[in-house]
């Protein structure tokens, strides 16, 4: 008894036989294309309804800490590799179940598209459930992380296994298209660029 699938394959194959290859087609990708700017990632990310504050490095963490402090924030926790200065220790937390803010900081962030890649094995952007759990999400994005296009980030996420694409609160749609955020992550996301 005879394998169908090979039956049918060895059918394909000869009538096909006296067929020229198909011909190459040539690709026009877009390849990477180097630094982002800074006001169309942040215009961009304003599109997807969160929030934007573009500083001097300096100025990073009483930015942090005055959006902690608008947002209420009590318990915030953060991966080990964020500095501490990011974060005030009173606010502080170890667990991503009980806080009601994460702070992190990212790979790699995509001007063209507004989206943020954290790397999970990076100190300072932790685990992805650290990201997932807490409501808020405060993301440091440095200039220098930011990049023109996809394939910019895509270069730049080589032998990065462990990644989280960010465009935007998380949110969905149901079947009436009403839209409804905090489904599958942070409900509030803000991004603090620093130049």
């Amino acid at each position: 008894m005879t394998d169908a699938r090979a039956e049918i394959l060895a059918r394909v194959r000869r009538a096909l036989a006296d067929r020229p290859p198909a011909p190459v087609v040539p690709r026009g990708y877009r390849r990477p294309s180097g630094p982002g700017d800074v006001d169309l990632f942040a215009d961009r990310v304003r599109d997807y309804r969160a929030e934007v504050r573009v500083v001097p490095a300096a100025d990073v963490p009483r930015t942090v800490a005055e959006a902690l402090r608008s947002r209420g924030a009590t318990a915030v926790v953060t991966p080990p590799g964020v500095p501490g200065e990011w974060v005030p220790a009173a606010v502080r937390t170890s667990s991503s179940e009980t806080a009601d803010a994460v702070v992190t900081g990212c790979h790699v962030a995509v001007a063209a598209t507004g989206t943020i890649v954290l790397d999970h094995d990076a100190p300072d952007q932790g685990a992805r459930a650290l990201t997932l759990l807490p409501d808020y999400h405060l993301v440091v994005v440095p200039r220098d992380r930011i990049v023109a296009d996809v394939p910019d980030a895509v270069a730049a996420l080589a032998g990065v296994p462990t990644q989280t694409w960010i465009s935007g609160p998380s949110a969905t749609s149901d079947i009436e298209l009403e839209r409804v955020e905090g489904v599958h992550g942070p409900r509030t996301l803000v991004v603090v660029v620093a130049l």
